[in-house]
């Protein structure tokens, strides 16, 4: 499956209208007590004839899921919950899984009783609900959201752990408790750093049970993300979404074998 930007946003419809299905004939995993062992997958394991299979790696989302105790809900067995290993047939290493729980838009008073006559009026507005699956070690390649040409601005972004842990890269150090890549182990540094293309310069990590929110202060900053050892399970919280960048040239959202 390609996902381009209109199937994203198709599949955030269908999140959207799967909320409203009554629970009833909720799947048996829904209940289930969280695995003791986390299995770790080879990237053969994804791969049919060189065709990325989205079905493996649904399943392997599904024993994160069940790891964490991460309730896996009807929507989840649906198509709104993605897959996609961005062309690179690289998947147990960058890849990642998500659904989008809302992705938003209008413009003021333009929608619903039309009274509105503020200083925004006219003006384009939109937010998101997302969560973001990443297998152990798993990353999201470097990216940013400038807006592309419907006239929305860049997205602003925060994230959430809520299973595992994340070290997040960014261009600019946004907090200013961020540590330079350059100081981590060669074979702890991201996958692209050093390449011309790759943005990035400073990493930090944030935990689950640290409970701490961590921002993209500069919406047009090029970013990326990777999972620790247990993976990860992380809610994103942000403006609309109906663009996306990657720095490398060629990447598009989209998984191999499939158009």
């Amino acid at each position: 499956m390609n996902m381009n930007r209109r199937e994203v946003l198709r599949a955030a419809a269908a999140a959207t209208a799967a909320s409203m299905v009554p629970l009833a004939g909720c799947h048996k995993e829904t209940s289930m007590p969280a695995r003791k062992k986390l299995k770790v997958y080879d990237n053969a394991t994804f791969y049919t004839q060189g065709k990325f299979d989205m079905l493996k790696a649904k399943k392997a989302y599904y024993e994160l899921m069940q790891f964490h105790g991460y309730p896996i809900s009807d929507i989840l067995r649906t198509e709104a919950f993605w897959v996609c290993d961005f062309v690179q047939g690289d998947f147990a290493r960058l890849g990642m899984g998500g659904i989008f729980w809302v992705n938003a838009h209008g413009t003021y008073g333009q929608s619903g009783s039309r009274v509105y006559d503020g200083p925004y009026k006219d003006d384009k507005y939109g937010y998101l609900g997302h969560d973001i699956f990443l297998l152990p070690g798993q990353m999201l390649p470097e990216h940013r959201h400038v807006g592309g040409e419907q006239g929305y601005g860049p997205k602003m972004e925060s994230w959430h752990i809520r299973r595992g842990s994340v070290e997040f890269f960014g261009e600019y150090p946004a907090e200013g408790t961020e540590t330079p890549i350059a100081r981590m182990p060669e074979k702890e540094r991201p996958w692209g750093y050093g390449q011309d293309w790759f943005k990035s310069r400073y990493v930090i990590g944030r935990t689950a049970q640290s409970g701490q929110v961590y921002t993209l202060q500069d919406p047009e900053s090029w970013h990326s993300q990777r999972a620790g050892a247990q993976g990860a399970i992380v809610t994103e919280y942000a403006t609309y979404h109906n663009h996306v960048t990657f720095s490398k040239p060629g990447m598009v959202f989209a998984s191999t074998g499939h158009s």
